[in-house]
């Protein structure tokens, strides 16, 4: 299996999908632990992975989505965005919205 097909395995299998690096618990970066915080925050049932663990799947998520950093959030199989737009569409009221859109909240 190709870490292409192992990527889209991940996102397909997992309603909610972050590719961090370190763990939600132990993140081992500020934009990762942003973004497992507001996840956290939401109470969205995730699934993560740890990029620092397999540089294979660090790079290959990069190429997947064609965007150049790490954090990554997927919900439903589709690439919402990093950092930066998790955190502002968190600001803005929208994240939640759109999560209770995709069914993916625990209390909606």
């Amino acid at each position: 299996m190709s870490v292409q097909d192992t990527i889209k395995s991940q996102i397909e299998n997992n309603d909610v999908m972050l590719y961090m690096k370190g763990t939600p618990t132990f993140p081992q970066c500020g934009f990762s632990s942003v973004v497992a915080q507001i996840l956290n925050y939401l109470q969205v049932e995730y699934q993560s992975f740890n990029v620092l663990e397999d540089m294979d799947v660090r790079e290959g998520i990069k190429q997947y989505s064609n965007w150049p950093t790490i954090p990554q959030l997927y919900v439903k199989g589709e690439f919402v965005g990093g950092c930066d737009i998790i955190k502002e569409m968190f600001e803005q009221g929208e994240l939640k919205p759109f999560l209770a859109e995709k069914g993916v909240l625990a209390d909606a």
